[in-house]
């Protein structure tokens, strides 16, 4: 008889019926009731095991994390909160657990101690709910692509340009780190290193995005990227995965469009498909809100807030009609934003960017045409010679959540732009050859995945939506 998971049974409407199934204990109650759960599904089904039956030793091991292999009947339950339960014909055994040493034992445990047992903390219902809906977030983001026309391309990992010019980067190399050769100058010899130049962790794979789509027409990147930034907030990993669709013939309009079709479409996805989860996970946060000051509760709940991105249209503001109205609101005039807007040209914090969504237009809304100093050089110079052609979505209680622009096709202008921030020549020839060699308006984007799973779970630190975070001084498991 093949094995059946949990979330199989619970939705059988067929009773009774031999069953098979394999999953860990929950719990196991008054020597006679199994809660067994497989990962299928936020829920447990009840095993019903007639101790009679059974040699005491064996039962004695049927403790909480054990792994077991139960033969029965599927019956309708006798009790509340299940349809369903199994009436326990035979059991094995598959893995012993220690009921004095395992840690996920059944009761509330802080995310800080989930964090250091990440290994096992799927094991719980919120984390199997987060991790359910990252996958099918995962899942929903290849399908949009896939369906739209777009080409899956794998941009490396391994890198010699710095797209974003940050600077903080992980090194790669493999010379001696205590005797590594030196050149005439005295300084690390690097074309003596595996690749024959310095080479890094990439932070994006936008550039090389670019190449691909300059040929194949509309590409996207969904892998790792890093960054060395020796940040230990709630918001930031060292090492993440990032969405990066490139598109030719494109422009910010149409980036602008494409960006919150595809929202719209994975979020919509995780609302039709994993409605079991989102509950659980809304309930969750809600009763996470009441244990919090009136003031500093979020204004919706996570189905709601979903719904709040779905349902509503994107306005669409440009960054200096944005500042005009941050200026004029009353949290400035009185001072109660903590970094006050005076004049244009401020680089947008989070608190302004939700009360633009959440306080003055009530919809997700996206900016564009940012001033040139506070973006990235890749980004087309508007006419003005101040702007760029550049647009962020904001969504409500996380500000800014997509970041993109129309790529600047132009030779010239883009030489320009490097020079300025000392980006020498050689090291992207082969960018500039794409404006040498049939350039032409393109246009793409960029969305953390970790963020989207925050805000699409309700959890609060981005080391709770990624199974092993990788953070300053922290890289186990």
């Amino acid at each position: 008889m093949q094995s059946r998971t949990v979330s199989e049974l619970l939705s059988e409407k067929i009773t009774p019926i031999e069953v098979d199934i394999k999953g860990w204990v929950r719990t196991f109650r008054a020597n006679r009731f199994i809660a067994l759960n497989d990962g299928s599904t936020l829920n447990n089904i009840q095993c019903v095991v007639d101790f009679e039956k059974f040699d005491d030793a064996l039962l004695k091991r049927i403790t909480t994390g054990a792994a077991i292999h139960i033969k029965g009947e599927l019956v309708e339950s006798q009790g509340k909160g299940q349809s369903v339960e199994i009436q326990v014909n035979a059991f094995e055994i598959l893995g012993d657990s220690d009921p004095e040493t395992y840690p996920i034992q059944p009761k509330k445990h802080s995310f800080e101690f989930l964090r250091e047992n990440a290994h096992l903390r799927t094991r719980t219902n919120t984390f199997s709910a987060v991790m359910r809906l990252r996958s099918a977030l995962s899942f929903a983001i290849h399908k949009y692509f896939n369906d739209h026309g777009f080409y899956y391309m794998h941009a490396p990992i391994i890198t010699g340009s710095d797209a974003e010019g940050a600077g903080e980067m992980f090194k790669v190399s493999s010379l001696d780190a205590k005797n590594p050769p030196l050149d005439d100058q005295g300084e690390v010899d690097y074309t003596q290193d595996f690749f024959g130049k310095e080479t890094n962790l990439t932070v994006s794979g936008q550039l090389e995005a670019e190449t691909y789509a300059m040929s194949l027409g509309k590409v996207y990147t969904f892998g790792p990227t890093f960054r060395a930034e020796n940040s230990n907030t709630s918001r930031h990993l060292a090492e993440f995965w990032m969405i990066e669709p490139e598109v030719a013939f494109m422009d910010l309009n149409g980036n602008m469009d494409l960006a919150e079709d595809f929202m719209k479409y994975v979020i919509g996805y995780i609302l039709e498909n994993n409605r079991e989860d989102l509950d659980f996970l809304d309930q969750r946060l809600s009763d996470e809100e009441k244990t919090k000051p009136q003031a500093e509760r979020s204004p919706m709940g996570l189905i709601e807030k979903l719904n709040f991105v779905t349902q509503n249209n994107f306005k669409r503001v440009s960054y200096t009609e944005a500042i005009d109205i941050l200026r004029r609101c009353k949290p400035n005039k009185k001072k109660k934003f903590k970094y006050i807007i005076d004049e244009w040209g401020a680089d947008l914090q989070s608190e302004h960017e939700r009360f633009l969504v959440e306080k003055h237009f009530k919809c997700p809304v996206i900016l564009f045409d940012y001033p040139a100093n506070i973006k990235a050089f890749y980004m087309r110079l508007n006419e003005d010679g101040k702007t760029v052609r550049a647009m962020d979505i904001l969504f409500p209680g996380i500000g800014e959540i997509v970041g993109g622009a129309q790529r600047e096709e132009r030779l010239d202008i883009l030489k320009e732009k490097m020079a300025a921030i000392d980006i020498p020549e050689e090291e992207l020839w082969w960018y500039l050859d794409l404006r040498k060699y049939g350039t032409a308006v393109h246009s793409g984007f960029g969305l953390g995945f970790e963020r989207l799973v925050m805000f699409a779970t309700g959890m609060s630190n981005i080391r709770d939506v990624i199974p092993f975070p990788r953070t300053p001084q922290n890289a186990e498991f």
